[in-house]
C-alpha cells in the first residue's frame, strides 16, 4: 500500500485541504486548497538496496534485544520496502506489517497538530501562560502553550523516576499532572532559548488542550489528525489497560536485569498490554506502518496547516543539545535531521522512529517489539535505513531528485552497534 491518501479537513483551516496520500480522492463542498506529495513509484525498492535494509533492521534486533520489527521505507523516485522482520518472540510466530504498536513520541508530533489547529481555528492562543488551562503550576506563569510544544519550558523529564513503575505496573492509570510532576520536581534550564527533552511538557500541553476544549485528548486527536488524514488504524487509545489496537498487536517486550549487571537477553518480558495514559498526549497514541508512514509524510510537509500558515510550525529550530551536529535540531514537537522532520523515542514494549523530507515525499518509518535500548536505537536504525535508501535508483521513467542526507549508513550501523545491549550469538 502507497503513502498516498486522502481527506477531509475542518473547514476553519480555510476550506477543504486535499492531501493526495492514496489512489482514490475525496473533494469538499468549499472553498478548496489543494496540496500534493510527489507521486511514488508502484514498485519495490531493487533487490541490492532491500538486502542492506534487511541486514541494517536484523542487526538491530538483536543489538536491542527485540525479536521482531515492522519497517516501512518510501522512496517516491524509486520504489517502497514495507516489511515485517523476525518474530513475535519464543513462540515464533511471524510478524506481520498489518500489526499495530505504539508509536511512542511520534505522539507529540500529533499534539503540537491539536494546539496549532485550535490555534489556526482561532480556539487558543500559542502564547497563553501554561497555568491558564493547567492547575497547581503557578510557577510557570512566563512559560507559554508553544514552549511546551517546542520543548523551550526548561522543565525536565519523568521517565528517569517512573521507568520502573511502568514496567513493573503497566495497567496502573495516571493522572497526567501525576506524571509530569515527577518532570515538574527536577531542575530547570532557561526558558524560551534552550531546547529541552520533557514528557512532561507534552503530558501538560495535552491537559491545557482538552480544558480549553472540552474535549478529551483522543478525541482532539481524532478531530485535527486522524479524523483529516484519514489513518483509520491511529489512535490515543481509553486509559484502561489492554493491547495496541487493531488487532493483530505486535508483541511488546523488555528485558529485565541480569546477575552482574546488564540485561538477561534470553528471557524478554511480554508487556503488550499496558495503559496509554503512561504515555497519554507525549507518547500514548497507537499505529499501523502504513498509518505512521502517512502521517510521517503529511506532517513533514505541514499539510494539515494552510500554505505559508503563521507561524511556521519548524522555522525556528533549536540545537538538541550542545554537542551534537548543526544538522540535527529540535521544534514543533519533532526533531529535524538533515532534511527530514519526524519523531523517536520508547515506551514499555516498543522503540519506534518515523522520518520525511518534505521535499521530495522520501519517508522512513519503523518499530522495534524491545523498548529496553530506548528511542535511540529506533532512531539509528530510521537513520540508517534512510541513508541506505537515499542512494536507491530512479526507476524506469523516473528522474531522481536532489537529495542527501548529512551522514552515512555506516556512522548509524556504528551507532547501534555501539548502543548494544545484546549480543549476536557466537558464530560455530
Amino acid at each position: 500500500m502507497h503513502l498516498r491518501s486522502s481527506r477531509r479537513v475542518r473547514a476553519a483551516v480555510g476550506g477543504v485541504l486535499a492531501l493526495a496520500l492514496a489512489l482514490t480522492g475525496c473533494t469538499g463542498s468549499d472553498s478548496e486548497f489543494s496540496y500534493t506529495p510527489p507521486k511514488q513509484v508502484d514498485a519495490k525498492l531493487p533487490d541490492d538496496v532491500t538486502g542492506q535494509l534487511q541486514a541494517a533492521v536484523e542487526r538491530a534486533i538483536v543489538a536491542s534485544g527485540s525479536s521482531g520489527a515492522i519497517v516501512g521505507v518510501w522512496v517516491p523516485w524509486s520504489g517502497e520496502w514495507v516489511t515485517g522482520v523476525g518474530t513475535q518472540g519464543p513462540d515464533g510466530a511471524e510478524v506481520t506489517t498489518d500489526m499495530s504498536f505504539r508509536i511512542a513520541d511520534v505522539t507529540r508530533l500529533m499534539t503540537c497538530d491539536v494546539l496549532y489547529g485550535m490555534a489556526d481555528d482561532g480556539t487558543v492562543e500559542l502564547d497563553t501562560p501554561v497555568p491558564k488551562y493547567v492547575s497547581g503550576v503557578a510557577d510557570l506563569s512566563d512559560i507559554t502553550l508553544l514552549d511546551l510544544c517546542n520543548g523551550t519550558s526548561g522543565v525536565g523529564s519523568s521517565e528517569a523516576v517512573v521507568k520502573p513503575y511502568w514496567l513493573n505496573t503497566p495497567g496502573r492509570e495516571w493522572a497526567p499532572l501525576q506524571l509530569a510532576s515527577f518532570g515538574l520536581g527536577t531542575a530547570r534550564t532557561p526558558a524560551h532559548t534552550e531546547y529541552r527533552e520533557s514528557d512532561a511538557g507534552y503530558l501538560m500541553l495535552g491537559m491545557a488542550l482538552e480544558r480549553v476544549s472540552g474535549r478529551s485528548a483522543s478525541e482532539l486527536i481524532a478531530k485535527y489528525v486522524t479524523g483529516p488524514l484519514e489513518l483509520a488504524s491511529t489512535s490515543l487509545p481509553p486509559r484502561e489497560s489492554a493491547a495496541p489496537s487493531p488487532s493483530p498487536a505486535l508483541k511488546g517486550t523488555f528485558l529485565p536485569p541480569a546477575e552482574g549487571g546488564g540485561y538477561d537477553c534470553a528471557a524478554p518480558v511480554d508487556i503488550t498490554k499496558s495503559s496509554s495514559s503512561i504515555g497519554f498526549t507525549d507518547s500514548g497514541v497507537v499505529s499501523t506502518i502504513t498509518d505512521l508512514g502517512r502521517y510521517a509524510q503529511a506532517e513533514a510537509r505541514q499539510a494539515l496547516r494552510a500554505k505559508n500558515a503563521e507561524p511556521a510550525r519548524f522555522g525556528a529550530p533549536l540545537p538538541v543539545s550542545p554537542g551534537a551536529p548543526s544538522w540535527y535540531q529540535a521544534t514543533g514537537g519533532g526533531y529535524l535531521v538533515g532534511s527530514m522532520v519526524g519523531q523517536h523515542g520508547w515506551v514499555p514494549g516498543y522503540a519506534t522512529a518515523a522520518y520525511s523530507d518534505p521535499a521530495t515525499g522520501f519517508t522512513v518509518a519503523v518499530t522495534l517489539n524491545g523498548s529496553s535500548a530506548g528511542g535511540a536505537m529506533a532512531a539509528y536504525l530510521a537513520w540508517e535505513l534512510a541513508a541506505i535508501a537515499s542512494k536507491a535508483p530512479a526507476a524506469e521513467g523516473q528522474t531522481a531528485p536532489e537529495f542527501g542526507l548529512p551522514f552515512t549508513a555506516e556512522q548509524y550501523a556504528q551507532s547501534i552497534a555501539d548502543a548494544a545491549i545484546c549480543a549476536p550469538p557466537a558464530a560455530e
